[in-house]
């Protein structure tokens, strides 16, 4: 954070995620009002679905569900150790 304040980047970073965030939007906006879209799906990389029974895609779809999840913890505890032991990256 103080890197990219010294050097002017985060002007930058709000307008390429607000451009992401806006992006996404129109899709969620679209979700809502009915279209049938299903959370999560942008119109592509489906293409490992093909051939599955609808029993292996939602079990694909669990999966991929779990381990999103573990990520967001496997993150949350890297955030925490460095912050903890006052140590950056490689955290070891």
């Amino acid at each position: 954070h103080d890197a990219l304040l010294e050097k002017g980047v985060m002007g930058n970073a709000l307008i390429w995620i607000g451009a992401l965030e806006m992006v996404s939007y129109i899709a969620t906006a679209e979700m809502l009002q009915g279209s049938g879209r299903e959370p999560g799906y942008f119109g592509f990389g489906t293409k490992y679905l093909d051939g599955k029974s609808a029993e292996q895609i939602k079990k694909i779809k669990y999966q991929e569900i779990m381990n999103g999840r573990l990520a967001m913890l496997a993150f949350g505890g890297m955030v925490t150790q460095s912050v903890l032991y006052d140590k950056g990256f490689p955290y070891f």
